[in-house]
């Protein structure tokens, strides 16, 4: 294990250090950590989701450890400074199935000299994997906290001589609404999206900066709401962030929300050095790793994978914590609901935090840490 940062020193909190560990399912895992100076203490593992790196978690680490844990942050498998993975549209796709991520994770466990660990803590595309971190090895990952993306359950089995919807059937349907529409999630694994917007013309660090505001709480116009189906007239009330128009890309939808040159200096939850973090690995990477994930996320390969699991429910305790502007919590109908009453058969608290919206980690780091502990506090 090499003990050398792949970020700037400067930019992590005091008592947060950054190594590499080597032989992790195929990867150089890059690991942020904290609370590691004090054998013997439960550990908690940390995933981030797209577009981030392991350095979202920053604001929580140091106090996760201060009450008493190894807190371990991965970039996980295509981001950052963890090598290893294959970054080519036209490469191992099969890499990013969400099976492999979970092995990612459950071999970091073992490279980190443990048998389990007390808790995994998964955001926006974290979610999910900690999620099937957990109903596929409760014996290792004790405990789980989902934050900003539900988890509904895996898929069912198809019933026989039945025809019902498929999520993979509503893109005639986007595209016949006026204006035309388009889900993100089936954009992002189009060939051209990286080159949208790591060569946009805005530049990568401008392009984040929007993102990152409009899907934030300091964005006015997020006031989300639940919907009623999956059905292209209830996705058209989603943000166009998260419906897309036909003919726009990525970067061209975020652009008209650019924040000024004083909302961006009362920015506190992400101040441009910050942001400077980001921009510089996403400039060095590209997206394409991150896109990985969405490619196998909607397709038909990881689906079938995943029905091995069907009507099994993760049995570990488990909460939820998001922003309450948080769109993301509604985008997929009926999730947040099925994840209390099936999906999850020890669910333990529904917590919407205040001024947060997707980024709540970021946004309200004080009121997330509070939640996890309490939640911790209670196993």
């Amino acid at each position: 294990m090499e003990q050398t940062s792949g970020y700037a020193e400067a930019m992590l909190p005091a008592g947060v250090r950054a190594r590499f560990v080597d032989d992790v399912n195929g990867l150089r895992m890059h690991i942020l950590e904290a609370g590691f100076d004090t054998p013997g203490r439960p550990c908690l593992l940390l995933l981030h989701g797209f577009p981030e790196l392991a350095f979202s978690w920053r604001k929580v680490m140091v106090p996760l450890a201060q009450a008493g844990y190894h807190v371990v942050v991965p970039d996980q498998r295509g981001y950052g400074r963890t090598t290893g993975w294959d970054g080519d549209y036209d490469g191992d796709l099969g890499s990013y199935r969400v099976l492999n991520l979970v092995r990612d994770v459950l071999a970091l466990v073992a490279a980190l000299g443990r048998r389990s660990v007390a808790a995994v803590i998964g955001h926006d595309f974290g979610s999910p994997v900690a999620a099937h971190c957990a109903l596929v090895r409760p014996d290792v990952f004790q405990a789980v906290a989902l934050m900003s993306a539900p988890y509904a359950g895996p898929p069912g089995w198809p019933l026989a001589g039945k025809v019902g919807s498929n999520r993979n059937d509503i893109h005639a349907d986007l595209a016949a609404l006026s204006p035309p529409r388009k889900h993100y999630q089936w954009y992002y694994g189009t060939r051209e999206a990286d080159a949208d917007m790591r060569l946009c013309p805005q530049g990568i660090h401008d392009f984040l900066r929007a993102y990152y505001h409009v899907k934030s709480a300091d964005w006015t116009d997020n006031r989300p709401h639940e919907l009623v189906g999956w059905t292209a007239d209830e996705l058209a009330k989603l943000p166009r962030y998260y419906v897309m128009d036909l003919d726009a890309n990525m970067a061209e939808t975020v652009a008209p929300h650019m924040p000024s040159p004083a909302q961006v200096a009362a920015c506190d939850w992400l101040r441009e050095v910050e942001l400077a973090v980001y921009a510089g690995e996403f400039a060095r990477n590209g997206f394409q790793g991150g896109l990985q994930w969405y490619r196998c996320s909607t397709g038909a390969e990881q689906a079938r994978e995943l029905r091995l699991y069907a009507g099994r429910a993760i049995d570990v305790p488990a909460c939820f914590i998001a922003g309450a502007a948080d769109w993301g919590i509604h985008q997929s109908p009926g999730a947040l609901a099925r994840m209390q009453a099936v999906a999850c058969t020890d669910f333990r608290g529904l917590h919407l935090i205040d001024g947060a919206g997707h980024w709540v980690q970021q946004e309200q780091p004080e009121e997330v840490t509070g939640a996890l502990i309490r939640f911790l506090e209670g196993l």
